[in-house]
């Protein structure tokens, strides 16, 4: 599959986990629920790892996982680590904030990608892909007016503040998969393979603290819509880190055609959980869309 195609079909996967993760956190206690979804993807990828080990023939090369060095484990942990900061920070904020907000907002990840990608891999985006770039950047804050017709308002809302720190996180996670899948040459099974089981490890100690009630918090009602954010997630993330691994595809240029995402989350949100102001947030996810056709143009 061409990059391009993986990166859209990627992307229509992405927005559907936006949507399961809204309607698996809406009155919901947080921390349950991403550790039972991404124990649903370990257990997945240890299934398949467990079959592969006992009869080679039958599952695709693809789907292999070789075994790993301590240095490469570690270098798998610190992905998932990263990541477990940015989801904390993101599915609060999507409790919170109509998913007509949040999934604009993480958007305009790619603008952070494109900076890191600029200072960190020397990637050279064309004049068309920075315009794309500055055009996200002018939606998010024609976001913020139609944000304040629900009082929202950004500069005050510490809600907004945990998706920006989310976004930025999950910018930072981008440049780092180009680098796991490109210069140290992960296969896109392995990385998606060990950073689900990292994550679930990662995200028991949090678990066993809601449980004991270790701090005051909301009560956990189980909803499908848990497995399901495991399964949007693996098929996404697999055909993006399958992208990823293509010498072609610049890391700011997947992550952009990703955010087309937003086009399923907000129509989504709109039709889903009767969001109010769609039309008022239109053109600012309009514009998400310009940015990114001028991202493919380029």
């Amino acid at each position: 599959m061409h990059w391009i195609v993986a990166s859209l079909v990627s992307a229509l996967f992405l927005g559907c986990y936006e949507l399961c993760i809204k309607h698996a956190v809406r009155a919901n206690a947080v921390l349950p629920v991403l550790f039972l979804s991404n124990l649903c993807s370990a257990s997945v990828w240890l299934l398949l790892m467990g079959t592969h080990a006992a009869y080679s023939g039958l599952l695709p090369a693809s789907l292999a996982v070789p075994a790993l060095t301590w240095h490469q484990h570690l270098l798998l942990a610190a992905k998932s680590a990263l990541i477990v900061c940015a989801w904390v920070s993101t599915y609060f904020a999507i409790k919170h904030l109509p998913v007509s907000i949040t999934s604009p907002i993480r958007a305009t990840g790619p603008a952070w990608t494109l900076a890191g990608a600029l200072l960190v891999l020397a990637e050279r985006p064309t004049g068309l892909e920075l315009l794309g770039m500055v055009i996200t950047l002018v939606a998010f804050a024609g976001l913020s007016f139609a944000g304040s017709e629900e009082g929202i308002h950004f500069h005050r809302n510490k809600w907004i503040g945990w998706i920006f720190v989310g976004t930025v996180l999950n910018g930072l996670s981008s440049l780092y998969d180009k680098y796991l899948l490109g210069q140290a040459g992960f296969s896109a099974a392995t990385v998606q393979a060990w950073f689900s089981i990292y994550l679930a490890v990662f995200f028991l100690p949090l678990a066993v603290g809601w449980k004991w009630r270790w701090w005051s918090r909301n009560e956990f009602h189980w909803r499908w819509s848990i497995v399901l954010l495991s399964v949007t997630l693996l098929l996404g993330d697999y055909i993006y880190f399958d992208a990823l691994r293509d010498p072609a595809a610049l890391v700011s240029r997947v992550s952009s055609l990703r955010r087309g995402s937003t086009l399923v989350a907000f129509a989504g949100g709109l039709f889903l959980f009767k969001e109010p102001n769609g039309l008022r947030k239109l053109p600012a996810v309009i514009g998400v869309i310009v940015g990114i056709v001028l991202t493919v143009l380029g």
